[in-house]
């Protein structure tokens, strides 16, 4: 690793997993962070027992101090964030968003490292609509963070291709990892960078995901639903119901011309490896799938549990 030179103070705020490399990378290339801004442990699993973010794991491991502020809009939180007296704040999915006073409280501001190419894909789940919408490319963004939502000027990019078959989970890792190494280049050069404007007429915006959204129509494209099953990951999932089940999908691919006159949710195959249901334009091939309550499974083991007949409907 090339040696860095334009060491600061930092703090670090973040939550999941997708902000570890970053967090790890300013601690690798010697940067001093001075606290770590996480997200207050939440109540997971079945014993809904305190866990703490991925991010405060690591910040632990680091030996670095943890800050989990409930609220941020108050004097005593702000007096605490200027207290640290770093030179910026670097900011990775940390999930709230922060006030004016704490985005002018350092010398060189804040800085945010936003999983796609601003200003498509403002918002909080850009990985996911990415997907989901059919882009073929997307990116890292480094941005000097203002108080708009995802509108400060942009400081680098890196783009990189989304796979015809790569969910969202995967995607995110590989972005995670790709703004890591451009949050390093963006700090080495920071008082070189030129910002540039953001182009709000070329802005879209990728709103936060809802549980109702896994739900879908049967009457899309198979394309469509596909591209779902695969952004929708993992939350809010793709789900259908199957004899008054919910059924979430997890695998499945695009066969165009196969579903014929079949109204859209029929089953038209139903044998060994081979679950094949029509859409509203081709039909989809699912390889994974889940009924609630139960683990995942391949097609096979799900046809063995039930007694799916050709020409029954997923609705």
């Amino acid at each position: 690793m090339r040696p860095h030179f334009n060491l600061m103070k930092i703090v670090f705020m973040g939550t999941p997993q997708a902000a570890v490399p970053s967090l790890e990378r300013l601690v690798a290339d010697g940067h001093e962070v001075v606290a770590v801004y996480t997200q207050p442990d939440r109540p997971s699993g079945r014993g809904h027992k305190l866990a703490a973010s991925p991010v405060k794991e690591s910040a632990l491991q680091f030996g670095l101090q943890v800050v989990q502020p409930s609220k941020l809009r108050t004097d005593e939180a702000l007096v605490e964030f200027e207290n640290f007296g770093a030179d910026l704040a670097v900011v990775v999915a940390y999930g709230r968003i922060l006030p004016d006073a704490f985005l002018a409280a350092y010398p060189k501001g804040c800085v945010n490292v936003h999983f796609s190419l601003l200003p498509r894909f403002r918002g909080a789940a850009p990985v996911n609509w990415a997907i989901v919408n059919g882009e073929s490319v997307t990116g890292v963004t480094t941005m000097q963070m203002d108080s708009g939502l995802d509108t400060g000027d942009i400081l680098l990019q890196a783009e990189t291709g989304i796979g015809s078959e790569e969910n969202s989970i995967e995607l995110m890792g590989r972005l995670s990892v790709l703004g890591a190494g451009l949050l390093s280049r963006t700090l080495d050069d920071l008082d070189g960078i030129v910002p540039r404007e953001q182009d709000d007429t070329m802005a879209t915006l990728a709103r936060i995901l809802y549980k109702e959204d896994g739900r879908f129509d049967w009457g899309l494209p198979a394309a469509s639903i596909e591209r779902r099953i695969r952004g929708f990951q993992p939350f809010p999932t793709t789900y259908t119901n199957f004899r008054g089940n919910r059924l979430t999908l997890w695998r499945a691919n695009v066969i165009r011309d196969h579903a014929g006159a079949a109204s859209p949710g029929t089953i038209l195959e139903a044998k060994g490896d081979t679950l094949i249901v029509a859409c509203g334009e081709g039909s989809l091939r699912i390889s994974e799938l889940q009924i609630e309550g139960r683990k995942r499974v391949g097609v096979r083991d799900f046809l063995n549990g039930v007694n799916l007949q050709t020409g029954e409907q997923f609705v």
